[in-house]
């Protein structure tokens, strides 16, 4: 929500949700209000802790906070304020009211539904208990709707039959019409009739089924991926290389990178390491000794520029082998500490 401050006279750091907490605390309950209305359910959540952390927030601190504030207040302009007021008046005074309302309705950004966002308020027993007894078709669209690590919570507590079912169906989830979203809203409310115009929704997909399925426990895991291979290779196949990218890599700790990177040729690492980011360039050179990184940097400063496909080639032999290592228990990918055996 905002960045550390150093607080004054040894105090420490505020961290960016106290100093927000602190800033809150100083406005009375109307006002507060209506900040945390505009909020995501994960900031209301993160900013209620932190207020009352705060209550004994010492005079320097509060200070500390209301300057921040102020110094960032002074970089921002208004110009988003009000603007689709001020679009939709230009546009009409300009072109007429008929005129304006066909543009606007081709280029007013889409609003999410009232009714989907009560998704994110629920948690996930309340999501599981409410779609438990509904279609898979129906689960899918929920669960697409839903972010990944709640997605994979609910996923886990539909009943293991139409678990394969689900993950298979929100990989091939295609644009949702307004119908099915209708008839999922109604199921939110339970009993609504309000009718949502615009173009069809577009969720799901493998990269959303991915996503889901890396939040979920590697024994589940298994299952479900088995099953859906069972179903369609290709698409188990899909789920399964977006699961786990080149990026995740600086997910791993040095020790099993170091025995990972051990494994590949430095030819490899070359070519991959050319399209990747500096964060996970410093992660593999720090698994490495410190003559081997430094002839592997001094390498691809000297290579020319590379094909786009040979890095991503070259990346995706760097992940196989990391899968294998993985399968055959030599090495720990990361990313799901809360798996234990």
């Amino acid at each position: 929500m905002a960045e550390a401050m150093e607080a004054p006279n040894g105090l420490g750091a505020i961290k960016g949700s106290a100093a927000a907490a602190v800033l809150l605390m100083l406005f009375d309950e109307d006002e507060a209000a209506q900040i945390l209305s505009r909020l995501e359910p994960d900031e209301v959540r993160q900013l209620g802790y932190a207020m009352y952390d705060v209550a004994d927030v010492a005079v320097e601190e509060v200070n500390e906070a209301l300057d921040h504030f102020v110094t960032k207040a002074k970089k921002r302009t208004t110009i988003g304020y009000g603007a689709t007021r001020h679009i939709r008046g230009a546009m009409t005074k300009a072109l007429g009211e008929e005129r304006a309302e066909t543009i606007l309705a081709r280029i007013t950004p889409p609003t999410r539904s009232t009714q989907l966002e009560m998704l994110k308020w629920m948690d996930a027993k309340e999501v599981a208990s409410l779609i438990e007894a509904e279609h898979p078709q129906i689960m899918a669209i929920v669960l697409a709707h839903l972010e990944a690590p709640i997605a994979a919570d609910v996923l886990q507590l539909l009943p293991a039959e139409y678990q394969e079912e689900i993950v298979y169906r929100i990989a091939t989830l295609g644009p949702v019409s307004n119908e099915a979203l209708d008839d999922l809203e109604q199921l939110l409310l339970r009993g609504s009739t309000s009718k949502k115009q615009g173009a069809a929704s577009q969720r799901g997909g493998t990269i959303e089924a991915a996503a889901i399925m890396n939040n979920v426990r590697k024994d589940n895991e298994q299952r479900i991926m088995k099953a859906v291979a069972k179903r369609d290779k290709m698409i188990a196949q899909t789920i399964e290389e977006e699961m786990f990218v080149f990026d995740n890599l600086i997910d791993m700790d040095d020790k099993n990178m170091g025995t990972l990177m051990r494994t590949i040729d430095a030819s490899v690492l070359v070519v991959a390491l050319k399209g990747a980011n500096e964060m996970l360039k410093g992660k593999i050179f720090g698994s490495m000794s410190a003559r081997a990184a430094e002839a592997i940097a001094d390498e691809i400063e000297e290579r020319g520029p590379i094909r786009l496909a040979e890095v991503i080639e070259a990346q995706k032999l760097i992940i196989a082998t990391a899968r294998r290592m993985a399968d055959a228990g030599t090495i720990m990918l990361g990313g799901k500490g809360n798996d234990f055996v």
